[in-house]
């Protein structure tokens, strides 16, 4: 009986080692998708523009780098090339190199957002430019009802038209308008109001006074003669002229 155990635990021994090694091996977790923005923008067929400004800011390659590691996902809106035609001539070329920046992160949120997430979205919504020159809120984003979504910033307003890319960590819309930042919005200024006219520095007349103006008066203290002393001594001379002639 004592013999038989060492055998035992030997076969059990066996046994253990096989099943182990038949067992299947835990896969690792396959590594995140890449994600190629420029891909996802060219499909789309008009956001050439848009595309220009993402290489030459830097933020198409910062975007995809750093949505690879976000938890929160990431959110695009793209404006079409027709948005950036109905801009005032110059409006994208007048901005220095860091106002562009800040306009392309305008379009991107910090968080991935479906099309039923923005329907109930509180406002304003952060954008990768809130917080920047001048503390920029985010942009407004309402739900009209039919699967219609408006998002504004200032006074620029636009629907969200097509969905580009709807999938975690990273969606992508159609805009059809550029969202200016409001200090780089065209909208002319209001002109300014009209100058009021200085008022008069003369006093006015007491209303009812019996004052009237009847030229100059004397200033009796440096023996000045007004037109009433003048008009008294022409008066006498002449009666004077008068009397010697009679006589």
């Amino acid at each position: 009986m004592a013999s038989s155990l060492p055998l035992t635990l030997f076969l059990l021994a066996s046994i253990a080692t096989q099943c182990l090694a038949q067992s299947p091996k835990t896969a690792a977790p396959a590594p995140a998708p890449k994600i190629n923005l420029t891909a996802i923008l060219e499909k789309g067929g008009q956001f050439t523009t848009f595309m220009k400004l993402l290489a030459s800011t830097q933020v198409g390659s910062q975007v995809e780098n750093q949505v690879k590691s976000s938890s929160e996902g990431m959110t695009i809106f793209a404006p079409t090339d027709n948005a950036f035609q109905n801009l005032k001539a110059g409006t994208i070329n007048s901005l220095s190199a860091e106002k562009q920046v800040q306009l392309v992160l305008n379009h991107v949120l910090p968080k991935f957002y479906t099309m039923d997430n923005l329907e109930t979205v509180s406002n304003p919504v952060r954008t990768q430019a809130s917080g920047q020159d001048g503390g920029n809120l985010g942009l407004n984003i309402t739900s009209m009802g039919n699967n219609q979504v408006n998002v504004s910033c200032g006074p620029v307003q636009t629907q969200i038209n097509n969905v580009l890319r709807k999938d975690f960590p990273l969606a992508v819309y159609q805009v059809d308008k550029v969202l200016l930042l409001p200090q780089n919005s065209t909208s002319k200024a209001k002109a300014p109001a009209p100058l009021i006219s200085p008022v008069s520095s003369t006093p006015a007349k007491t209303k009812g006074s019996d004052a009237k103006d009847e030229g100059p008066v004397a200033d009796e203290k440096n023996g000045g003669f007004g037109v009433r002393s003048m008009g008294l001594g022409l008066v006498f001379g002449f009666a004077l002229a008068t009397f010697g002639f009679l006589s």
